[in-house]
């Protein structure tokens, strides 16, 4: 069974909150006040997007949130449910990282701690022939080059490398990088980030990155290396994070096939 919103579009481009933090919210309280009762199907995307009035690229980002929470469970070829454990799943605190995209400050509005940054390096370069084939992108392209110490209510947990073509958002050079998000600037212009390959391993910390941390060299670190592309799996922007090794957790989920 298909179960509309029972309230009309409440979301405001003129509020700070992102298009896809409002209507997160507004499903969240749909299913906290039982209008969207456990086990509904949501209305079609398509039908979310007219309602609610934001693309399709916001939805899901709205969506992915929201399984992220435990309050919807998606269902390939068929849409999104609520899940049957959403009481439980609304009221438990959220503190670990997440398993679904999402940058750094949103993470950080999610465990409900002020992010800020540091610039460390901030310019453009000429894409070499590795960063070229890896950005599929021409060799000399323009490549914007942003690494910051990011922290959560004033703590560093991890230096950031990201690098992608400055044709998809020229205005990162005017910029606020100290406290913006590079996920949402992108997505200002248009730019859809789908989804990430990731590697993640473990290293020794060096000299210059421990002096960022404050932390001593040789300490624990896990470098999180990351190509995001779009939903036609179009490179985007390759990031390097380095967390501080008892800083960091990401948490996942598993299925064993059936067999």
């Amino acid at each position: 069974m298909v179960d509309a919103l029972a309230t009309g579009p409440q979301i405001r481009p003129d509020y700070p909150e992102p298009l896809w933090v409002q209507a997160a919210a507004l499903i969240e309280g749909e299913i906290s006040s039982g209008a969207l009762r456990a086990g509904a199907r949501l209305p079609p995307e398509r039908e979310l997007c007219q309602q609610l009035d934001i693309s399709r690229v916001t939805l899901r980002k709205a969506l992915g949130h929201l399984v992220e929470r435990g309050l919807l469970s998606p269902s390939h070829g068929r849409g999104w449910y609520v899940s049957a454990d959403r009481a439980t799943s609304a009221s438990a605190p959220q503190k670990d990282w997440p398993n679904s995209l999402e940058s750094f400050t949103e993470t950080a509005e999610r465990m409900g701690l002020p992010a800020t940054s540091i610039v460390l390096r901030a310019d453009t370069v000429r894409a070499t022939l590795d960063e070229s084939e890896r950005l599929s992108v021409a060799p000399g392209t323009p490549l914007f080059v942003l690494e910051r110490i990011r922290r959560l209510d004033g703590v560093p947990i991890a230096v950031d490398e990201t690098r992608f073509s400055l044709a998809l958002a020229p205005a990162v050079e005017s910029a606020d990088l100290s406290e913006g998000s590079i996920y949402r600037l992108l997505e200002a212009e248009g730019v859809d980030l789908h989804r990430a390959e990731t590697t993640i391993e473990a290293k020794a910390v060096d000299e210059r990155i421990a002096a960022h941390l404050g932390v001593e060299a040789g300490h624990p670190m896990l470098v999180m290396s990351q190509l995001v592309t779009d939903a036609e799996s179009h490179p985007v922007l390759e990031s390097t994070i380095r967390y501080s090794g008892d800083r960091y957790r990401l948490r996942t989920q598993f299925t064993r096939a059936a067999r």
